[in-house]
């Protein structure tokens, strides 16, 4: 029975990969569409990612937090919440994917592109801020199928915008049934069942149970976990990490070296140079989701009403998950290369790689990585939860359905856990990636209205004119 749904899944996957990954010069469509937008609107905002990145600081530790200002949670709760999104298994298992099919190389280009994709957070969050809809229970609705929607109409664009956000509103309802939720129940039991034993089948229902207890109550109490969760696991994690890399300081100078000599000149095991880029870029949004735009749902409820300002927030997102935190995955990886029996193995290796790199080194964290692996999987189950439940709201405004969406959702987090790794990791890129392509898109239209914000704020930060809390 289980053979048979992992079978029927894997049709339906290889049937979409065809359309949605339709290859130019050798890259897929929307590898291209994220790697040109990120990089124009880096240019295009004369790089706000680094010249913001210290005010982004002051913003997260509550310098302006004004409690009178209209939102839900906090700018650090909004920012909790979409790293519970992100830093997660893609940091974990999406590296070790990384390295097993494109090499040290593809680590490369996992960095080059957050750099870009920290800007094209900015962009998502500030318009979710813009064109956000507060009902009157205090309650947020936002995200991109709201700022395409409304956006591109004051601009007479109202037929081409709402296809736009229809499309992204589908595609982030994928994404929360894929990588949100199948690629992290799968990757959550490649570890948790490989310790303890347990049918995947018994493990599916549990964690449909735990998600479910959660889900129920709405992003408040998503944010207020989120906010606990995230910051131990990472400490967590980057402790061990930063342990091993310390404890093998002479090998870290070949492991770089390897980086960005194979980024260039890679000797990959997947589709050459340009296989490696391709893999690298697509890792990197995946653990980070910049482009995509799922984030700036979160951040669309912070309490702020200067939106420029929760968009500098959410920049910090793609720093934090990708260049410190996939690039200590992958050094651990590659540290502990010789003494890993996986590095070499056939076929794609995921969370169960990485395990056994810090296995290797520390003998006993295999077993606390299990729980990191879970309590991460399980924090981004439950936010992108919230990410595909605006989603469903923006297609049907009927209440009475989303117990439609909640059943399909918990239903994924069975299929997933039962699911190969191959078939799981295909329709989540799919579904993920594909909502770049109406997002950045639609945000074209919309830079020059972003631009006069940004100069407004910056010229009265500049100034000192923001009032100031903590």
């Amino acid at each position: 029975m289980i053979t048979a749904i992992d079978n029927i899944f894997g049709i339906f996957v290889g049937y979409i990969a065809n359309v949605l990954f339709y290859k130019i010069f050798g890259i897929p469509f929307i590898v291209l569409v994220l790697l040109v937008g990120a990089i124009t609107f880096s240019f295009y905002f004369r790089f706000i990612n680094i010249r913001g990145f210290l005010h982004s600081i002051d913003i997260i530790k509550g310098k302006y937090d004004n409690p009178d200002d209209t939102g839900q949670i906090s700018h650090f709760q909004a920012l909790t919440s979409a790293l519970s999104a992100t830093i997660g298994l893609g940091n974990i298992a999406g590296v070790a994917v990384a390295v097993s099919l494109g090499g040290p190389g593809a680590v490369f280009w996992m960095m080059f592109i957050a750099i870009f994709s920290m800007t094209a957070k900015f962009v998502s969050a500030t318009l979710a801020q813009l064109y956000r809809t507060v009902h009157d229970d205090g309650s947020v609705s936002g995200g991109p199928m709201y700022y395409l929607d409304q956006g591109l109409k004051e601009m007479g664009l109202g037929t081409f915008g709402k296809v736009l956000g229809v499309l992204y509103a589908i595609f982030i309802i994928g994404g929360a049934f894929g990588g949100g939720n199948m690629f992290q129940a799968n990757q959550s039991y490649e570890l948790v069942g490989s310790l303890t034993g347990i049918p995947s089948w018994i493990y599916g229902i549990v964690l449909m149970g735990l998600v479910a207890a959660v889900i129920m109550g709405g992003i408040e109490r998503i944010g207020k976990t989120t906010e606990k969760i995230v910051p131990t696991m990472v400490i967590l994690y980057v402790s061990a990490s930063l342990f091993i890399i310390l404890m093998n300081l002479d090998k870290l100078p070949g492991v770089i070296n390897s980086i960005f000599s194979q980024a260039l000149n890679p000797e990959a095991t997947y589709g050459g140079f340009m296989g490696v880029i391709v893999i690298g870029i697509k890792r990197a949004v995946f653990s980070n989701e910049g482009g995509v735009g799922s984030a700036s749902i979160a951040h669309s409820a912070a309490k702020t009403d200067e939106p420029v300002r929760e968009g500098i927030v959410a920049m910090i997102g793609p720093f934090i998950d990708t260049i410190v935190i996939c690039f200590m995955t992958a050094s651990v990886i590659l540290i502990t290369a010789d003494q890993n029996p996986l590095i070499n193995a056939e076929g794609i290796k995921g969370a169960e790689l990485t395990s056994a790199a810090f296995g290797s080194a520390i003998s006993w964290f295999p077993y606390i990585l299990a729980i990191v692996v879970f309590l991460f999987s399980y924090s981004t189950m439950i936010s992108w939860y919230y990410y595909g439940e605006k989603g469903w709201k923006y297609l049907s405004s009927a209440d009475s359905s989303l117990i439609i969406y909640k059943a399909i959702f918990l239903c994924c987090v069975f299929i997933g856990s039962i699911s190969s790794l191959s078939n799981v990791i295909d329709f989540s890129d799919m579904m993920i990636l594909s909502c770049a392509v109406p997002n950045i898109i639609g945000a074209f239209f919309l830079l020059p209205k972003l631009k006069t914000h940004l100069n407004d704020y910056w010229s009265r930060y500049q100034e000192g004119k923001f009032q100031t809390f903590k």
